[in-house]
This record gives structure tokens, sequence and C-alpha cells, in this order.
């Protein structure tokens, strides 16, 4: 017989554990509470962003769901940032940095207090890998959910869409009032970024994964339908526990090649990457940036969804999100359909029922017919990456192009050089010193590279760094490129004026120069002084490479 209880009895039973049950009962327990299986709810609600404004409510019924079901729930809290509040800022710094913090505080708090199973739930970029980091090294039963996407704002605007006016109106094309309108009409209310960005990204890969029950990674966050899923989740809990089906049956090598898969389809968002590689390794599960390269090779983008595509996150909703597309990979041999996920059935059996989508729905391309033949996720290696770096190359910037660097030292003064005319056509912008370790915090490029597209310059100019990129990003834009500047990688050693070449094609990335001329360079480089104190002072000690996920508890 399965034992429910396998960690909370430690806590709970004997006469020498009546302290713990005093305190407990202090919290709302009876004396039948004690022979449940206890299931922590980790929220991460938080009034600090519209991603997660909503999940208290969604915790409650999870946990009110999951004691129905014979369990007894405690719900606690984890930290989330905004990374769309503090883009462009160096509050952007922490936003990396805040996935670890997620996984470790998940962790200490399950392990902590004995919790036999683990309902999580994340509505914002980091906070949904950091909560995956945490159910795979703790290996106990456990239920991801999404907290849902926003509905569109006025005119289909989103998060992305005031970042692009506030390009357009460096450029002169959007005025004073037109801008404030956009301020005021982008947001309507709760729920992560509309467009196939790092959030909605996320949410897909990890149904792909099997962590989440069917259909969590496509529902508005303020719906009936996220409503039942928390219920259906807090009920699925139960069952798990009684299967003792654990992550590390689900979180396997094959289930991380379905979400690759997943992700490119749906022409996902080039931190999916950094995230997967780095929950990967928190379960043991070797995965590797060539993955992504050969997954890449036979799988196109079937997806026309935004940021370079025309639809938002909610119509796809719409016509059934996510699952009939995962059928159609299935059906293609690209999902490997054996592979168990928390409903405790396979994939390929949960998605046997799954209907087609509409007809003439224009979201969601045919294979005959993608908007892509392969992965829009392109791994570039080259003299200024000879460890890797990661471009999002949907085709419509070209798959070639060659500049003269301009090259700064942070994002603040790119951004400043973009809205002030400073760059021009032809520019291949370079921004170090900006990477897991150099920035801390490998700070996302939204405001440069929308400034870019408001400014018109969105298909002639380039951007290359070592920080990364928002899910809203597009264009001819190169991030993760490692080793990063601050531990001497050759980005370190560009200056203004060299000849620099992306070639999507070849995979390459490379500055035109003889070897002889960059070693002269690296022998007259000296490293910058990293980060000493806090937070940031401690990641930038501890954090790994961005081409093996910029994790924290590496050896």
């Amino acid at each position: 017989m399965t034992d429910k209880r396998k960690y909370s009895r430690i806590v709970v039973d004997g006469t020498e554990r009546a302290p713990s049950r005093a305190m407990l009962r202090a919290v709302g327990f009876g004396d039948a509470d004690f022979s449940r299986p206890q299931v922590g709810v980790a929220s991460t609600w938080s009034m600090v962003t519209p991603c997660n404004m909503h999940i208290d409510g969604l915790a409650r019924t999870v946990a009110e769901a999951a004691d129905s079901a014979g369990a007894k729930s405690l719900i606690f809290n984890t930290i989330t940032v905004s990374d769309g509040i503090s883009m462009g800022t160096p509050g952007m710094r922490y936003s990396l940095v805040s996935r670890e913090v997620i996984a470790d505080s998940i962790e200490t708090v399950v392990a902590a207090e004995g919790f036999d199973g683990i309902v999580a739930i994340g509505g914002c970029d980091k906070n949904m890998p950091g909560c995956v980091m945490a159910i795979a090294r703790l290996d106990r039963p456990a239920i991801f959910i999404y907290g849902g996407t926003i509905r569109p704002g006025v005119c289909n605007r989103d998060i992305v869409s005031v970042f692009e006016a506030v390009g357009g109106h460096a450029a002169g094309k959007v005025s004073d009032e037109q801008l404030t309108e956009v301020e005021k009409t982008a947001i309507p209310g709760a729920g992560s970024c509309g467009g196939m960005y790092t959030a909605n990204t996320m949410a897909s890969a990890i149904e792909a994964l099997g962590l989440s029950l069917p259909n969590s990674s496509a529902q508005d966050a303020i719906s009936s339908n996220k409503t039942d899923d928390c219920r259906r989740a807090g009920e699925a809990i139960c069952h798990l526990l009684e299967k003792d089906i654990r992550p590390s049956q689900i979180l396997t090598r094959e289930a991380y090649e379905n979400a690759i898969t997943v992700v490119i389809a749906l022409g996902g968002s080039t931190n999916a990457v950094l995230h997967l590689l780095a929950m990967a390794a928190s379960g043991g599960v070797k995965l590797t940036l060539d993955d992504f390269s050969r997954i890449g090779k036979r799988v196109p983008v079937l997806a026309d969804l935004k940021p370079s595509g025309r639809f938002l996150m909610s119509e796809l909703i719409a016509i059934g999100g996510i699952r009939p597309l995962m059928k159609t990979l299935l059906e293609t041999g690209l999902l490997h359909g054996d592979c168990l996920t928390v409903t405790g059935k396979t994939l390929a059996e949960d998605l046997a029922d799954t209907a087609p989508y509409p007809e003439g729905q224009e979201i969601i391309r045919s294979m005959s017919d993608p908007v892509k033949k392969d992965s829009h996720l392109v791994i570039m290696r080259g003299n200024l990456a000879p460890e890797g770096a990661v471009a999002k190359i949907t085709g419509k910037e070209g798959d070639q192009f060659s500049g003269k660097a301009r090259v700064f030292d942070s994002e603040e003064k790119a951004l400043a050089a973009i809205l002030d005319g400073t760059v021009v056509a032809g520019d291949v912008i370079v921004i170090r010193y900006e990477g897991p370790r150099g920035g801390p915090g490998m700070r996302e490029m939204l405001s440069p590279t929308s400034a870019l597209i408001g400014k018109g310059l969105g298909d002639s100019v380039a951007l290359i760094t070592d920080g990364r990129f928002s899910g809203g990003s597009h264009g001819f834009v190169v991030g993760h490129v490692t080793p990063e500047a601050a531990v001497g990688g050759p980005l370190a050693l560009v200056q203004d004026g060299d000849p620099i070449t992306i070639d999507a094609t070849a995979r390459a990335i490379n500055v035109d120069l003889p070897e002889e001329t960059m070693a002269k360079r690296r022998s007259a480089w000296s490293a910058p002084p990293l980060e000493e104190h806090g937070v940031l002072g401690k990641y930038a000690r501890l954090v790994g490479s961005a081409s093996t996920g910029a994790r924290t508890d590496t050896a």
C-alpha cells in the first residue's frame, strides 16, 4: 500500500511530536487532519504585478478541493517580481535572480514542513520555472498550475504595445497624447502578458512536460475555466499521492524533448532555452544547447502569434489552446506519446479525444504550410560565442546580417543611443557586461529592442548581448552570448567599428578580425569588479554560464 504520508508522519506522528501538533492546531488542524496527507499549495500571489494579483483566490480554490478529496492543505507564499515594471532599470537585475530565490524558497518550505505533495501556481516569467525547479529537486507528487493569460487591451494591445509606442514617440511618430492613451488601455486587468512571450511560452512548455493538467496553459486568468483547472488540480494531487506518481517519473528526457518541440511549434521565447536547461538539471536530466539544434531541424514553427506574428494567446485559447497543436505534432511523430503526465495517463492517452482546430482559423498553420520550416530558436557559435548563443530568427528578419559594431557596456547606454538617433541603420549593437555574473542577473533587453521597432530600425539594425531578451522582443537579435564578457568572453574585446557577421543559416556569429588582433586586445583587458554585496553579490559568486541554464546550485 502506498504511504501517502511518507513525509508528514515524521513531523506529526507520536507522542514526541506533540509540540508540532500544537503549532498546527493553531493554524486550523483538527484531530482528523493529522492522519491526512499534507499538501503544500505554493502561491506566487502578490500585488506587485497584474500577472499574479489574482493567484490568492486560485490558491484557495486548490486548497478547498484538496481538502475535500482527502488531504490537508497548507497555503504558503513565495516571491515574484515584475519584469514589465522593472524592464530597462537596475531592478531588472533581480528578475532571473528571483527564479533561484523562488526555487530555493519552495524547496525550503516543503522540505522543512514535511509536505507530502505540492501544488504550485505561477503567473509570471520566472516564478514558473522556479516552481518546476523546486518540484524537480523535491521529487514529491506535484502539479503545476498556470495563473492564466491576460485579456487583450483596447485595439488588441498588450505590454509590448507600450514599449514599442515609447520608441515611436522618440521617432516622432507617436504624440504625447497617443502614448498616454496606449499606456492607459494596454493592461486591462489580471493575467500574464498576452502574446507568446515568456510566461505563455513556459506555461505551454510545462503542460507539454506533463506537469500541468490538460489546458492549464491556455486559459484566461479570470475565467471559470481557470477556476475549474484549480479545482481539478486539488483533486488530482490526491490521486498522485494515492498512486505515488512523482515528478521524476514525469520529467524525463523525452518529456523535455516534447517541451522543446511545443515551444518551437509555438514560436516561443528564447528564455525557454535558459529555463528548460535549468529545470532539467534540477531533476538530474541532461539537456544541452545541442538538443535544441537537433530537435529544431525537424520541427516547424506553426503559430502566428505575437511578438513576431499577429495573434494573442486569448485568440489561441478561443480556438482550443495548444492541445490540437500537440495532437498534430504527436500524429506526425514529433512528440513522445508514451510520456506519463499528472493525469496518471500517457500524453497520447490525454490527447486521444482532442478535437481539431475549427476550419478557417489562421492562428495555427498546417504542417504543409508552416510559418518557418524549422526552428526559430537558433543556437549559434563562432569566435564571439564559442560556448553558444541563442537567436530568435523567425524568417522575417532575413537569414544574415553584417554590420559595424556599436558597443555599449550597459543596457541604459544602448537605449539612450537608440532613442537619441546615435544608432543608425547598418549598426550591430553590442550590449555587454549584462550576463548572469556581469550584470549581475542577465537583464532582458525589451526596452532597446522595442525602441528599435518603434523607431523603424527593426529590420536594419542587429543587436547582440550576453544578456537575454524578453519573450516580447523581436528583430535580428542574439542573446545568451557565452562565455559572457565579465569572465573574459570574446564580447569583451569588441570595439566600435569592428565588422560583425551573424549568419542564421550557418548558425554562426563572428567578428571579422584576425586572431592576432583579438589576442592583443585580450592581453590588455582586465576584468571589471563584480557586485560584492547582498543577493546580487551572492548570485554573481554562485551563478553558472547561460549555456547551462544560469543556475546557482551547481558544484
